[in-house]
């Protein structure tokens, strides 16, 4: 066998081996997204929960002049 061709063969393979720690990377960064965007849909759902029981009409007529 060629050493040029055993030079690019073993190129190759640690090119791959970048290219797996990437997409691993990636894919640890997509699970962590997800995981944040679950936090914030929970707790935009407690808050309502706090709000229902509110009367009706509450908040209609705030003033906010100075």
């Amino acid at each position: 066998m060629d050493p040029t061709s055993l030079v690019a063969a073993m190129v190759g393979a640690q090119m791959s081996d970048v290219q797996m720690a990437m997409a691993a990377k990636m894919l640890r960064m997509n699970a962590d997204a997800a995981g944040a965007i679950v936090q914030v849909l929970e707790a935009a759902q407690q808050n309502l929960n706090n709000l229902a029981n509110v009367a009706a009409g509450v908040g209609q007529n705030v003033n906010i002049s100075v």
